[in-house]
């Protein structure tokens, strides 16, 4: 192999190496790798020249020209090795792009608060707003109230204004003039009966009517006094008779203002003896009703009474007259105490208080299971606002509207309810001395609801 053919072979090599070298351009370590090769190149390329050393006898202009011409290779893997540091160089562009993106972040990073429109949850009012709207501030300091027990109870008629309606004599049911659930007046017919001896009464009672009505006529002067006075108290005993069994004073005029003996036919009305809703029906149509059954049960549910059990060791602390509330379904009602029972309930063993308690909007029923808060004679004290001052926050919790370090700024608190008494509201959550909107409570809730919404929608 001549000297010529060697540096064929070594030019060559070069080439291949140069080829490996552009393919990994865009990667950046093996870009470094590449480099290393192409100083190897370079290496060859001084192989080469000692090689062209060795030989004497070679034309020295050709292996002049060869070694140029491997020179010039060398230059191209160098070019190839710029390639690289250029697709370097785009990584720096990525890194300019990333400065850039985080400059954007930064931007957004500006709209992070809402300092520039005031803090969220408080609202501002004016002098003037709160002139108008009546608002009162005041800083709440512990008052004296009475402490309070809570027990279960009860829902039960109130007996006192419920009312059973029961036929005095067997009679039979003839016809029927309310329904279940009606409301009934004083006084309404509830029920017609028909009875033989309520027939028989209504016949000696006509008899005895005419009777006293000729005898009153004919005067003292004319019928000795005996006669006069016996015609009397027969009439007032047939009178008594008929209404003992169920006919009302009105049935009883009609009946005699008639003269009617055919009206003797033993029916009568049942009436209502009170007014309130029928809430009770024992009886159908063509019964025989027995003296004392009880066919229907009206009550005036507008007063019920509820029967709350408290522990005996505790029951002593109970008065007569002291204010209760009954509590159910969300709903709260005023009550009183009525009545302290002196002994234990055999089954729960605890000391049963009757409250008198207001049926507002009809919403207790007797049966219902409440829960009861008592009053008691002894006093504690505790934080109180009119009860118009506690409201309920978006969340569904209670809150009053403190007023903030700044005049006129106001932000909703939540707190503990602990009752509602004659109006006051006992709470806890706040200490004393925080100056609370005790009026115009709603109107700054309002405004504030409506402050958080302009915030929300910025």
């Amino acid at each position: 192999m001549n000297t010529k053919t060697l540096f064929m072979l070594l030019a060559l090599s070069g080439a291949l190496v140069n080829a490996q070298t552009v393919a990994a351009a865009g990667d950046h370590d093996d870009k470094h790798d590449d480099h290393s090769g192409e100083h190897k190149s370079h290496g060859d390329h001084d192989e080469g020249e000692e090689s062209h050393g060795s030989h004497a006898g070679h034309d020295e202009g050709e292996a002049s020209h060869g070694s140029h011409g491997d020179h010039d290779e060398g230059e191209e893997s160098h070019g190839g090795h710029d390639e690289g540091e250029e697709s370097h160089g785009g990584h720096d562009d990525h890194d300019e792009e990333e400065e850039s993106h985080g400059g954007h972040g930064g931007g957004h990073g500006g709209h992070g608060g809402h300092d520039e429109h005031g803090e969220e949850g408080v609202t501002k009012l004016t002098p003037t707003q709160m002139k108008a709207a009546n608002i009162v501030v005041k800083a709440l300091q512990p008052q004296l109230i009475n402490s309070a027990i809570k027990a279960p109870g009860e829902v039960r008629f109130n007996t006192y204004k419920t009312a059973s309606i029961t036929p005095r004599i067997t009679a039979q049911v003839i016809d029927r003039h309310v329904v279940l659930g009606e409301v009934v007046k004083k006084g309404q017919p509830i029920v017609t009966l028909s009875s033989v001896e309520m027939a028989e009464a209504q016949g000696d009672l006509l008899v005895v009517d005419r009777e006293w009505k000729r005898v009153k006529k004919l005067g003292k002067k004319v019928v000795s006094a005996r006669r006069y006075t016996e015609a009397k108290v027969k009439w007032e005993l047939a009178k008594a008779k008929v209404k003992a069994y169920g006919m009302t004073t009105r049935q009883i005029e009609s009946l005699i203002a008639s003269e009617d003996f055919s009206r003797a036919n033993g029916r009568f009305e049942l009436v209502a003896t009170s007014a309130g809703t029928v809430l009770k029906e024992n009886y159908i149509l063509g019964q025989q009703a027995e003296a004392g059954q009880e066919l229907i049960r009206i009550t005036d549910e507008s007063s019920l009474w509820v029967i709350a059990n408290v522990a005996p060791v505790i029951a002593h602390e109970v008065s007569l007259n002291n204010p209760a509330s009954v509590h159910f379904n969300g709903h709260v009602f005023s009550a009183k105490v009525a009545q302290i029972n002196h002994s234990l309930d055999e089954i729960t063993r605890t000391t049963g208080i009757r409250l008198l308690v207001e049926n507002e909007n009809d919403a207790l029923h007797p049966g219902l299971f409440v829960n009861t808060q008592i009053e008691t004679s002894n006093h504690a004290k505790a934080l109180t606002v009119p009860e118009a001052a506690v409201l309920r926050s978006p969340d569904g919790d209670w809150q009053v509207l403190v007023e903030q370090e700044k005049a006129g700024e106001f932000k909703g608190v939540e707190i503990e309810l602990v009752r509602v008494t004659d109006g006051r509201a006992i709470i806890k959550g706040i200490k004393p001395g925080t100056n609370v909107v005790v009026e115009g409570a709603f109107f700054v809730q309002s405004e504030l609801a409506k402050s958080g919404f302009e915030i929300h929608n910025h």
